[in-house]
């Protein structure tokens, strides 16, 4: 569904863009997980959609999937947050790992809206066209005729509902979980009991929010 951008200039110029940045520094995440949550999540799966901005930038932390770290890396402040949250809406105790992989394999796609990002410095990768092949992710996601819940944390996520069909699918929508905005409406949001509803008035499997350990 994606092949078509791979043609397209801006796809050049990002993969150039990409390959000089690696020549020069470290980039997060390693090049074979840069996909990660579109290999692990197929578009035939894919019932829910977390949109996270920038991967992790901090040595071994990203590995692809938005939000989430491999396992033995210590557990980012906005999942200490999301797993505060899942407990207080769903009464699930939060795994000692952050490793989101169990609901990836589910149909959650964590995706980050740009892929890469320089060792130690956010949003450095931004407004180099990853946010338009995301967007493209998007689309085809919102093409499924089967109803899609889209979690829309902060700001910068919320700018992309403009591209999901409402008559269709379901936005949860709240302030980012991150310890700057998490007070602001993001504890309380409930957004993990309320896809499950969401889906299950669909006629569509529940997501297990449970992480294993």
């Amino acid at each position: 569904m994606l092949r078509g951008e791979f043609a397209k200039e801006y796809w050049k110029q990002l993969q150039r863009f990409v390959a000089g940045q690696r020549a020069s520094y470290t980039v997060f995440p390693p090049e074979p997980q840069v996909f990660e949550a579109l290999h692990l999540t197929s578009y035939a799966d894919t019932r829910v959609v977390i949109l996270g901005q920038d991967p992790y930038h901090g040595p071994r932390q990203a590995h692809g999937l938005c939000f989430s770290v491999q396992r033995g890396v210590a557990i980012p402040p906005s999942l200490v947050n999301i797993y505060k949250e899942l407990q207080s809406d769903l009464g699930i105790a939060a795994p000692a790992h952050g490793n989101l992989e169990s609901w990836a394999r589910q149909g959650v796609l964590l995706l980050n809206t740009t892929l890469t990002v320089r060792a130690g410095q956010a949003a450095s990768h931004h407004g180099h066209g990853w946010e338009t092949f995301t967007d493209e992710v998007l689309r085809s996601v919102n093409s499924k005729p089967q109803r899609v819940v889209f979690l829309l944390w902060g700001s910068n996520a919320r700018k992309k509902k403009s591209l999901i069909d409402l008559s269709r699918h379901v936005v949860i929508e709240s302030a980012h979980p991150s310890p700057l905005s998490a007070h602001n409406g993001f504890f309380g949001s409930r957004p993990f009991s309320r896809t499950n509803a969401a889906l299950i008035e669909a006629g569509l499997t529940p997501i297990d929010w449970a992480i294993p350990d």
